[in-house]
């Protein structure tokens, strides 16, 4: 079970690896751009020495909250992306899908992302989003061709349960339909709402439990990142909900895996 930076924000990555391993993660998911020490691979490289705690994936500043971390040009934060997963033994490249104004790049990127498989040997997992909507309900088009990653000719996808939840999908169906292009998960959890929600697993309707089982039926081999907001929270409050999300997936991805009902 690896614990993302972003789940430890407004806390910095230095606290993010403080407690991975004080709360015994197996490792650490870097989201670039939550702070500065992010972006600075030789810094998250001394964080991961020093408290012992691998970074198994890196993501990409990809969002829109991080469009200038690592420079504006979207192929030179990939590149750099993979460059600091080699440094850092991390496997796995989160990147969310173009958006709709980044016309060239989203022209090229299934291409593009073929290409630095097989250059780099680091698997390129793109991530499910979900479709913005105005203030009628209306559905804004804010990525290129499209926020679902499954439409996409990648060979690697990342399931985000809030996305899905926000997207008004199942997470479990998603597993079961994407196979073996799943190959990272973000987990946490939401309630089909408007808004993007990052609960802890379990709090929301989309069955993470259940997602869990059908990772440990398919033999899943991929890398689970708990990824959940804890704005607001006190120290302490946060340090028993990130204990209470890691006893969670560890009791759910131990359970002998049922027969799931299709």
């Amino acid at each position: 079970m690896v614990l993302s930076t972003s789940s430890v924000y407004p806390e910095s990555t230095a606290a993010g690896f403080s407690l991975a391993r004080e709360l015994g993660y197996d490792g650490i998911e870097v989201m670039v751009g939550v702070d500065p020490a992010s972006a600075d691979v030789d810094a998250v490289e001394r964080l991961s020495e020093y408290h012992e705690v691998p970074v198994c994936a890196v993501h990409a500043p990809t969002l829109l909250v991080t469009q200038r971390v690592w420079g504006p040009d979207p192929w030179e934060k990939l590149d750099r992306a993979a460059m600091a997963a080699h440094q850092l033994g991390a496997d796995v490249v989160v990147v969310h899908p173009p958006f709709r104004w980044q016309r060239s790049y989203a022209s090229g990127f299934t291409d593009g992302l073929r290409r630095l498989e097989e250059t780099t040997g680091l698997t390129f997992a793109v991530e499910n989003m979900y479709p913005w909507r105005g203030p009628g309900g209306g559905e804004v088009r804010a990525y290129s061709p499209s926020w679902d990653c499954a439409a996409l000719d990648v060979a690697h996808l990342t399931l985000d349960l809030s996305h899905a939840a926000t997207a008004r999908q199942a997470s479990v169906q998603l597993v079961r339909d994407w196979g073996e292009r799943l190959a990272h998960v973000h987990l946490t959890d939401g309630t089909n709402g408007a808004t993007d929600e990052h609960l802890l697993p379990g709090q929301g309707d989309q069955d993470a439990a259940g997602v869990l089982a059908e990772l440990v039926a398919m033999r899943y081999g991929g890398h689970v990142s708990l990824e959940v907001k804890t704005r607001g929270m006190s120290r302490a409050e946060r340090e028993e909900a990130l204990a209470a999300s890691l006893a969670f997936t560890r009791q759910h991805l131990a359970e002998p895996a049922q027969s799931p009902t299709r």
